[in-house]
């Protein structure tokens, strides 16, 4: 029993952490756009990001259930067996979560969640241990359906929004108004976040307990006390600031101006918040990738950069085989070294992680110099030094050269008159 404690209180230690690599690595979902186009400066766009995930934590606990009455099919686990396997899925999570923040690359804490824990559990318990209607229906379908939607939502808000104020076009700061709309919109991201997010540890910390017989199974909410450490913790990571990814959504897909960051930043918020009432454990970084590709697509003179978007289109579709094979590693050494597996797993957990720490240090991405080359000015659209004309200009041009040559043909036809009025005379 004494053993059985301790790996719940590992496990919950562990999860807790889970949740602050969560934090900073799911920041530049809310904030990178407005930091890249000046609405907000770095640090107060963290502290704002924080505040607003730690309130949104206990606004909804749909997606908690899902994690802990879902995936896994507890009633068929002891949790001797149990226990030790969370544990090892938390591990392939932290480790994957933690890769792909040392790149740059927004992949999906959520989908690293769910890989460690049934990679694990694949090999603790076996395939009947899995409720594979949960995962293709609550998992890998929303995983595919939303980045789409909300790529798709924000190009077609974005067009909204450039054809309502074309007659700034060209101008400096002509669409400024749209960084004050972006405030509300990336608030809103984050208070989705916090919503969607946090409750993914909320249902690990839930299951952990059912197991160990702390919580009753048919109890679905997670206690407040779990709520409460989870929705802190989170906000810490938050507050961090992962900067490395705020660099590569801010900058690294396209360039950010006002008007496309409100749009990519109102239809991140709207896809979470729609997933989070219906329970869908979504990512919430794919969304806000698919955003702000989608706005790029918008905006008339915008440039996605392509490699950037295969990039990280590559790193989701390892994200949940790749989480899971740490998940499964970590099991198969608990399940061969036992109890001594667990004190394994940890030494080599922490390791890995000082590792990828260490190396971030020699090329540090900060508050400072995440977005040290964007432009502070944020023009309306992209100004080329010889930019092709508008649709409108185009028409204005055609009406001044067929202007320009009638008046000629006036003018010849003058010029031509008053030449025979003169030779008449002679």
């Amino acid at each position: 029993m004494e053993t059985a404690a301790l790996i719940v209180i590992l496990v919950i230690c562990l999860a807790l952490f889970f949740d602050f690599t969560n934090g900073f690595h799911d920041t530049a979902n809310a904030m990178a756009t407005p930091i890249a186009t000046g609405a907000l400066k770095p640090k107060v766009a963290v502290l704002l990001a924080a505040v607003l995930n730690l309130v949104g934590a206990f606004l909804s606990t749909e997606v908690s259930k899902t994690i802990s009455h879902g995936i896994i099919r507890e009633d068929q686990i002891t949790p001797t067996e149990f226990l030790p396997l969370i544990f090892a899925g938390l591990i392939g999570a932290i480790t994957w979560n933690m890769l792909t923040w040392l790149l740059g690359l927004p992949s999906s804490s959520s989908h690293a969640l769910f890989g460690g824990l049934i990679g694990a559990t694949l090999v603790g318990v076996g395939v009947l241990a899995i409720d594979f209607g949960v995962v293709l229906s609550k998992v890998v379908l929303p995983a595919l359906i939303a980045p789409f939607t909300a790529g798709v939502i924000a190009f077609v808000t974005t067009k909204v929004a450039y054809a309502m104020t074309r007659r700034y076009d060209g101008k400096p700061d002509g669409r400024d108004g749209f960084r004050w709309g972006q405030i509300f919109s990336s608030s809103l991201v984050a208070l989705a976040h916090g919503t969607n997010d946090a409750q993914k540890t909320m249902g690990v910390i839930t299951l952990a307990l059912i197991m160990a017989g702390w919580q009753n199974s048919t109890q679905d909410d997670p206690q407040l006390w779990v709520i409460l450490a989870c929705a802190l913790t989170i906000a810490l990571g938050t507050y961090m600031g992962g900067w490395r990814i705020i660099r590569t959504l801010g900058k690294g897909l396209t360039d950010v101006k006002p008007a496309q960051g409100f749009s990519a930043e109102a239809s991140t918020a709207s896809t979470i918040l729609a997933s989070s009432m219906f329970g869908f454990a979504l990512s919430t970084t794919q969304v806000a990738s698919g955003s702000v590709i989608g706005s790029g697509l918008g905006r008339r003179g915008s440039t996605v950069r392509w490699r950037t978007v295969g990039r990280i289109g590559v790193g989701w579709l390892l994200t949940l085989p790749a989480a899971g094979l740490v998940g499964a590693l970590a099991a198969l050494i608990v399940a061969w070294l036992g109890e001594w597996g667990i004190l394994v797993d940890t030494i080599l957990a922490v390791a890995v992680v000082g590792f990828m720490f260490w190396r971030s240090r020699r090329s540090a991405v900060t508050s400072g110099n995440a977005m040290s080359e964007v432009a502070a000015s944020g023009r309306a659209i992209k100004v080329k030094r010889n930019p092709p004309p508008t649709r409108r200009q185009r028409i204005v041009q055609r009406e001044l050269a067929r202007a320009t040559r009638a008046a000629e043909k006036e003018q010849k036809r003058v010029d031509a008159a008053a030449r025979r009025e003169k030779e008449g005379r002679l």
